[in-house]
C-alpha cells in the first residue's frame, strides 16, 4: 500500500477508494455545512463559525485541517482554529489571498459551503500531558495553535506551566484580541507579545519573536515547545530552543505549505518522500530536520 493511496482514521488505514464508517462518507465528497457566524478581525482576516446541517460534529483533533469548497469557485485547505473541547461548531480564521479565500470572505451568514476532512496529523497532546507547554506563534501561526491552546486551557489540570509567545509585524495584525486579553489576565498562563515595528502607541516589546524566549523560564527536560509561523521563523526559534536545552523531539511544528488535495494524490506538498497533508502538517523537529525543503 502506497502512502499516497491511503489515509488513516480511527486506528486503521483505508484505501482512498474505501468509504470510512460514520458520517464523513467518501473522502472525495464534501459534506454540506453552513456559515453560522462571521467576525471581521482585520482588513484581511475573518473568523467563520461553521456547522453541519445535521448537527454532526467535525470530530477533529488540534492541529488538523479541512478542505473548504466555495461552490462554483474551488476548494482550499484551511487550518481548524477551534478546539474539539468546545462543542459549538468549528471555526476557521481565513486571510483573503486567493480565489477561494476571497470568495469565502464575500459570503454572508447562512451561506452553504462544502467541507472535506478533517485531514492530517494532530498535535501530540498525550505526549504533552504532565509537561510544561511553550507555544510560539508568528503571524498567522496563531490560527492552528489556537486549537491547541484552548484544548490545553480547557484541560488545564493535565498540563504543567503554560507560556504563550505571539509576535506579528505590527500591532494591527494581532488576531483573537479578546482572547489575548483573557490569556494575559489568567494567573495560570504566561502570555507575552512582540511586534517587529512598534507603531500606533504600542508600548510592548519590539523585536522578532526570538526576543521573547529569554523572558520565559524554561525547565528543558519538562517542556514541549509548539512552534507555528512563517518559514523564516523556524530556523531561528529552533536554534534558540536547542540552546535552551530542548531536544529534537520536544519541538513540535506545523508545516502547512503547498497543500492542495489533502489526500496525497496531487503531490504538491511532497518533501523528499513525505506528504505534508498525510504525514503532517504536524511534525517534530526530529522528523524534518534533515529534509532540505522543510525549513
Amino acid at each position: 500500500m502506497k502512502l499516497a493511496d491511503s489515509f488513516f482514521e480511527k486506528d486503521r488505514w483505508y484505501e482512498v477508494s474505501e468509504e470510512p464508517p460514520g458520517p464523513r462518507g467518501s473522502v472525495y465528497l464534501p459534506r454540506i455545512a453552513k456559515v453560522e457566524h462571521i467576525e471581521q478581525f482585520t482588513e484581511n482576516e475573518k473568523l467563520f463559525r461553521i456547522g453541519f446541517e445535521k448537527g454532526d460534529p467535525l470530530d477533529h483533533a488540534p492541529g488538523q485541517f479541512v478542505e473548504v469548497s466555495v461552490f462554483g469557485i474551488g476548494e482550499a485547505p484551511l487550518s481548524i482554529a477551534s478546539s474539539p473541547s468546545r462543542d459549538d461548531g468549528f471555526e476557521l480564521c481565513v486571510r483573503a489571498v486567493g480565489n477561494v479565500t476571497k470568495a469565502l470572505h464575500r459570503l454572508q451568514t447562512g451561506a452553504q459551503i462544502g467541507i472535506r476532512g478533517p485531514f492530517g496529523s494532530a498535535f501530540p497532546v498525550e505526549k504533552m500531558q504532565g509537561r510544561d507547554v511553550l507555544f510560539i506563534a508568528g503571524g498567522l501561526g496563531i490560527i492552528p495553535l489556537r486549537s491547541l491552546i484552548w484544548y490545553v486551557l480547557d484541560n488545564r489540570r493535565d498540563f504543567g506551566k503554560v507560556a504563550i509567545l505571539y509576535g506579528c509585524k505590527d500591532p494591527s495584525e494581532f488576531l483573537f484580541r479578546h482572547e489575548m486579553e483573557e490569556w494575559e489576565q489568567r494567573d495560570d498562563v504566561e502570555f507575552l507579545t512582540t511586534v517587529d515595528r512598534g507603531e500606533n502607541g504600542w508600548r510592548g516589546n519590539v523585536g522578532v519573536i526570538t526576543t521573547l524566549i529569554p523572558k520565559v523560564k524554561i525547565d528543558a527536560p519538562k517542556t514541549m515547545a509548539v512552534v507555528v509561523g512563517p518559514p523564516i521563523m523556524y530556523r531561528f526559534v529552533i536554534l534558540d530552543l536547542l540552546a535552551r536545552g530542548l531536544v529534537d523531539d520536544q519541538i513540535i511544528m506545523s508545516l502547512e505549505r503547498r497543500m492542495k488535495c489533502g489526500l496525497g494524490k496531487c503531490g504538491h506538498c511532497q518533501m523528499n518522500g513525505k506528504y505534508v497533508c498525510l504525514d503532517g502538517p504536524v511534525f517534530s523537529y526530529a522528523e524534518v530536520k534533515n529534509l532540505d525543503e522543510a525549513l
